[in-house]
């Protein structure tokens, strides 16, 4: 069995973040029923870019967070949509919602009104800014999290502007605090018997991730300036372009200063005691750095990555897209799996990146098709025969 077996999450998400975490939790094993609109459903159901297949066009961005649900599909404006929605979550585990604040209290939806009908629920609120504070009300998506959290005003080029991280990482690492905000509620409720609230602020996450970058502010008053690849407490730890043109990044710490001169032949930098630790190094980054930005332009980077293999160097070539996903290493640790979906045949997929001894490994499933399983999820676990559907269905709560 799978870890999470037994556990349903009632999944009233949409876009990313919280998706991203309830598909993480639907593949380590729980019965994620994901509530969409009905006749659009989802909003990434329709955003770029689509997969081309024998059954039509799908899009690549709702796979990538939805794999391994159940989809059915509630008017949630709707009183007799509300209605299914209070019932579903009065057998439901989790609840997980990222509406604005408000919006389903006013549908009767909120924690306090699905308290009353599962007392063991655990209810997760996933906004921008959070239930409370000057911007409760306040919208935002991944890069105005990025923006005000500080994390784009850290990443960039040494004088230059600010840019956004390749990846949404707010989306991202939220849903991950959601995944993690989920299970802690449900270990709390088991001790308990009690469900809760989780008021999860998207904002909140990720200032919680300035860790080493706030350390520096609490310890010397220092707002850390953009170093591109470089760290502002080690040297050296950047990424030095080759003579081939690619770049390879290097990380070293003290045990690793003098294999990595002997690796690039820098012999009087291995015997310069001011540069033996990274205090002294830090304090001499400009000297440190056109030496290695010198050294390491006159080697290829399959040269460098051996001759710091050699001397057990920490480093790692700096890899495009493609080149990720047709490593060995990426290939034999299974990053790159396959689903079965119906317009397309066999899909790619990244899965779930963990490894279990003692339970059953989680494995891409497909991502549903839009309301999927309306029908079946209403008949299995409300008991509502093909009347009652059909009438739900005529009157637009389904």
């Amino acid at each position: 069995m799978k870890p999470l077996e037994g556990v349903v999450i009632l999944d009233l998400s949409r876009v990313l973040a919280c998706p991203f975490a309830s598909m993480i939790l639907a593949e380590l094993g729980a019965e994620v029923i994901k509530v969409e609109q009905p006749g659009s459903g989802d909003e990434t159901r329709g955003f770029e870019p689509f997969a081309e297949g024998p059954g039509g066009a799908v899009s690549g961005y709702f796979m990538s967070c939805n794999r391994s649900k159940r989809s059915v599909t509630v008017n949630l404006r709707n009183p007799d949509g509300q209605a299914i929605i209070r019932s579903l979550a009065a057998q439901a585990d989790v609840l997980i919602e990222n509406f604005p604040v408000g919006t389903l209290k006013r549908r009767g939806l909120d924690w306090p009104s699905l308290q009353v009908v599962n007392p063991r629920l655990v209810y997760l609120s996933c906004t921008g800014f959070g239930q409370t504070g000057p911007y409760a009300k306040r919208k935002g998506y991944d890069t105005v999290f990025q923006a005000m959290s500080g994390l784009m005003s850290l990443t960039g080029e040494r004088g230059g502007g600010p840019v956004k991280p390749g990846l949404p990482v707010a989306d991202l690492t939220s849903g991950l605090w959601v995944a993690i905000a989920v299970l802690t509620a449900l270990r709390g409720r088991d001790a308990t018997g009690q469900g809760g609230f989780v008021d999860f602020s998207m904002l909140d996450g990720q200032v919680s991730l300035l860790t080493i970058a706030a350390a520096r502010w609490f310890a010397l008053g220092e707002v850390p300036p953009r170093l591109g690849t470089e760290h502002p407490g080690r040297v050296p730890t950047a990424s030095f372009r080759c003579r081939d043109g690619r770049f390879l990044h290097i990380t070293c710490s003290d045990q690793h200063w003098e294999p990595l001169c002997r690796a690039l032949r820098l012999d009087t930098l291995a015997v310069d005691a001011g540069l033996s630790t990274n205090s002294g190094r830090v304090a001499r980054r400009a000297e440190v750095m056109e030496a290695l930005t010198s050294a390491m332009a006159a080697v290829t980077r399959a040269e460098a990555v051996a001759l710091l293999d050699a001397e057990d160097v920490p480093n790692g070539p700096v890899l495009a897209l493609d080149e990720v996903l047709a490593d060995e290493h990426v290939a034999a640790r299974g990053m790159v799996a396959r689903f079965t979906h119906p317009a397309l045949g066999t899909f790619p997929a990244l899965p779930v990146p963990l490894r279990f001894d003692g339970w059953d490994q989680p494995v891409p499933g497909r991502p549903p098709l839009l309301g999927e399983h309306t029908e079946a999820v209403l008949r299995e676990r409300l008991g509502y025969d093909a009347a009652r559907i059909a009438a739900l269905r005529e009157a637009g709560a389904i």
